[in-house]
């Protein structure tokens, strides 16, 4: 654990699984945190805060709810977090939702749902954070970080919606790449593998009912895996802490912002 204060950090979808670890590394490496999620994750929330008050006392901690789809909420969770924590240094746009459908069962509700949050709501936190840091001044810089994801290089059966919504945060990310590098402003994005949370449990079950139990997703991903084992939450907190790091200052869109992949 760090003593020494790195900066503000704010995590949406942190109430639970990655986001959730995410927060935790955050705080343990030095930074204060924002905590965000949406209302029903309100529990979750206050009971990290408690946790991360408890384990890291010289940590500061804001609560704020936030729905990242709606533009007002995104400007009001930044401004709350600014003013009782000071400024903000690192947002981690980590707020995601999936919905496992096969293409010709997918509706237009399903498909703006799952963009709205996915796109949309990185979007936002990618505009406004990097409204807020670039105020701040060229001195302080700062880093963001969406959430994409493996299915965000390769389309994923039953995932269309999902693919397409992780392909747009990898395009967003890297053009926001292109235009805040030279506020000091580096923007990345995490596209993990297989990691074991809820999300991928319901990826699991999804495919389960729609190859009638042919198909096992985990043995599918653990033998197409190099390492032959999933990953873990904290595998992608421990990427994000390197991101958010001074060390990493010349990673931006992968290389320092020549070549994207």
């Amino acid at each position: 654990m760090s003593t020494v204060r790195k900066g503000v950090a704010i995590i949406t979808g942190s109430g639970q699984g990655i986001g959730r670890a995410i927060a935790n590394r955050l705080a343990a490496d030095g930074f204060d945190v924002g905590l965000s999620d949406v209302e029903a994750n309100a529990n979750k929330l206050e009971e990290l805060a408690e946790q991360i008050t408890a384990q890291y006392p010289e940590r500061k901690v804001c609560v704020q709810l936030a729905d990242v789809t709606v533009e007002e909420q995104v400007k009001e969770l930044i401004w709350t977090v600014v003013i009782q924590l000071g400024a903000l240094d690192v947002m981690v746009a980590n707020a995601g939702i999936n919905r496992v459908i096969p293409l010709v069962d997918t509706s237009v509700t399903d498909w703006d749902a799952i963009f709205s949050v996915n796109a949309r709501g990185t979007f936002l936190c990618y505009k406004y954070a990097a409204q807020q840091m670039m105020a701040q001044g060229l001195e302080r810089g700062g880093r963001i970080i969406g959430a994409s994801s493996l299915a965000g290089k390769t389309g994923h059966r039953f995932l269309a919606g999902y693919s397409a919504s992780k392909f747009a945060v990898r395009g967003l990310t890297q053009a926001a790449a292109i235009e805040l590098g030279r506020n000091r402003i580096t923007v990345n994005a995490y596209a993990p593998g297989p990691i074991e949370t809820a999300m991928l449990e319901q990826f699991h079950q999804g495919t389960i009912e729609y190859t009638k139990g042919t198909s096992n997703l985990y043995e599918e991903m653990k033998s197409t895996s190099a390492v032959g084992y999933l990953g873990n939450t904290k595998d992608v907190a421990s990427l994000v802490s390197y991101l958010v790091s001074p060390e990493a200052h010349f990673i931006t869109g992968i290389d320092g912002g020549i070549y994207f992949d």
